[in-house]
């Protein structure tokens, strides 16, 4: 079926469009899930703090460390190859670290996890693009898609919840052999085949030095954040982002590089990435600062802290719907700046929110937070993806990806310290009279210390931390969320000033940016342009 020049997809590809969901859900619920079942496995495998921490972070390491790279090679091998070759990959590995028997065999499964997870967002955002030739389309597919994250990281919890009150903690791992199952026999029949027949090898110099780069970055971020200003962290962070200016040298004196620079150059890309950071940078922050108010502050469990969560889920995921249908009409910019306006405004109400205000405050606040936010993802993600040629849509998608896992350490390294420095100035001075003094330390040292320690306490000596923790915890979220606050506003006058010219999706576009018409591929496509989108090797363009 078409509609002018420009073929419409019908139900093959919608159904390819779900078998491609269910990588991109279990990538979101990985992390999430394991939350719960840390001290299970902890308790089951003898693992101490050190190794604890690895379980948790190696996964992430991993994937951000690969992305590049596996979108890149998707380009080159096939997407679709690629793609089946980590589903394999991924539910081998969740059956390893389901029957892990020690610390190290399930931190090598989680390795194998994260480099197979580095697989599959850039190769289904790549085929999303091949399977969506129609632009109106597109969008509202790309949408669904990115739905998919906060969906995950809101149900994660609740299902890992369930299946560790009636299985043991390995059963959390399990969830996605099904699904990867399914994928690798519906994606043949339901997914095309795409590669770059011109595209050279891989450098493997490039390889090293991005997965250099990334992995030092992001662990000195999580570890500044974590225990604050220490030699090691900081080595690794001065030390990533040297060899990250030695990759990008690197790039720009390849004929085939691993990623091409020059993309950051256009407005829509560097607008769209940069609108994408800074959401996941305040959005990553305020959600983990309400779940430790609603753990540590209010007492609730982890299943009720979830539930609290199911809210923002819901208006999400309509969020997602309505986006791409709002840009068939309005221009995106003036969409997401519409959305950040609204982000701003919430922002401003927890900035400004008392203490008694309880959790009904927060739980419908980051729900119209979650609703406003929506746009600058969905809409962010279709800028980038048809910014470049259809060659290239693999090493695009990994860039996006890239943005939301950077983005939210980057989050918990500056905003969470400063709510946490907040919190620690604030609660010094308060903590009440015959505390016990290693008490009085956990008290002083975090809000989630302050509930471990109120627990070893009797019942009327506890109480008396109730009020203190509260005001000082408030404190420290009403300056991450005023400075949230500026954050996401000056990205969005970014965004709308750099990307004002873009017409509603799927109408012609009349002039473009003076950047744009130097960009680094002319046959780049563009919202509207509908000749741009179409799918084809590199043999076939001029």
């Amino acid at each position: 079926m078409t509609v002018g020049d420009t073929p419409r997809a019908g139900r093959k590809e919608w159904l390819g469009l779900a078998v491609l969901s269910l990588p991109t859900l279990l990538v979101a619920l990985d992390v999430f899930v394991l939350l719960l079942a840390l001290p299970h496995l902890a308790v089951d495998l003898h693992a101490d703090s050190t190794q604890q921490l690895w379980i948790m972070d190696i996964y992430g390491f991993m994937v951000v460390g690969f992305l590049v790279t596996m979108g890149t090679l998707g380009d080159r091998i096939g997407r679709r190859k690629l793609l089946l070759i980590g589903a394999a990959a991924f539910g081998a590995a969740s059956v390893l670290a389901a029957f892990s028997t020690s610390p190290a065999m399930l931190i090598t499964a989680r390795v194998a996890l994260g480099i197979a997870g580095a697989t599959l967002t850039p190769s289904t955002l790549a085929l999303i693009s091949s399977l969506f030739k129609d632009p109106k389309q597109r969008a509202m597919a790309i949408s669904l898609w990115a739905s998919l994250f906060p969906l995950g990281a809101i149900i994660g919890p609740i299902i890992g919840g369930v299946m560790l009150e009636h299985f043991w903690w390995g059963s959390v791992f399990l969830l996605g052999v099904p699904a990867m199952a399914l994928l690798l026999v519906a994606g043949p029949k339901l997914l095309p085949e795409f590669r770059n027949e011109d595209a050279g090898r891989l450098d493997p110099l490039s390889v090293v030095l991005t997965l250099g780069s990334s992995v030092p970055v992001i662990y000195g971020v999580k570890e500044l954040a974590r225990n604050g200003w220490q030699p090691v962290p900081v080595i690794a962070l001065v030390v990533g982002l040297a060899l990250g200016v030695a990759f990008v040298r690197r790039q720009r004196s390849l004929s085939e590089p691993l990623l091409d620079v020059g993309l950051f150059a256009h407005s829509r890309f560097s607008a769209a990435l940069v609108g994408m950071l800074a959401n996941s940078v305040v959005g990553g922050t305020v959600m983990l600062l309400m779940t430790q108010y609603f753990q540590s502050v209010q007492g609730l469990s982890p299943l009720r802290a979830a539930l609290g969560l199911m809210p923002s889920m819901v208006l999400a995921t309509i969020g997602f719907m309505v986006t791409p249908i709002l840009a068939r009409r309005i221009r995106p910019a003036y969409v997401v700046g519409g959305g950040l306006v609204g982000v701003v405004a919430v922002l401003l109400v927890f900035a400004n929110m008392g203490t008694g205000s309880g959790t009904a405050v927060l739980i419908v606040g980051f729900a119209l937070f979650s609703f406003f936010g929506t746009p600058v993802v969905a809409l962010g993600t279709n800028l980038i993806v048809e910014v470049v040629p259809p060659e290239k849509a693999g090493s695009a998608g990994s860039m996006s990806q890239m943005g939301n896992e950077f983005g939210a350490a980057l989050g918990v390294a500056t905003l969470g310290t400063l709510g946490l420095a907040v919190y620690r100035n604030e609660i010094a001075e308060q903590v009440p009279a015959g505390i016990p003094a290693a008490a009085a330390d956990a008290v002083r040292d975090s809000a989630a210390g302050a509930s471990g320690a109120a627990a070893g306490l009797p019942d009327k000596l506890a109480a008396t931390l109730s009020d203190p923790v509260r005001e000082a915890f408030t404190a420290g979220l009403h300056s991450v969320t005023a400075v949230g606050a500026v954050l996401i506003a000056a990205a969005g006058i970014a965004f709308v000033l750099l990307l004002k010219h873009v017409p509603p999706i799927g109408q012609a576009e009349t002039g473009a940016a003076p950047d744009e018409e130097t960009a680094p591929d002319e046959g780049a496509a563009s919202p509207g342009n509908d000749a741009a989108v179409q799918p084809a090797t590199a043999s076939d363009r001029p």
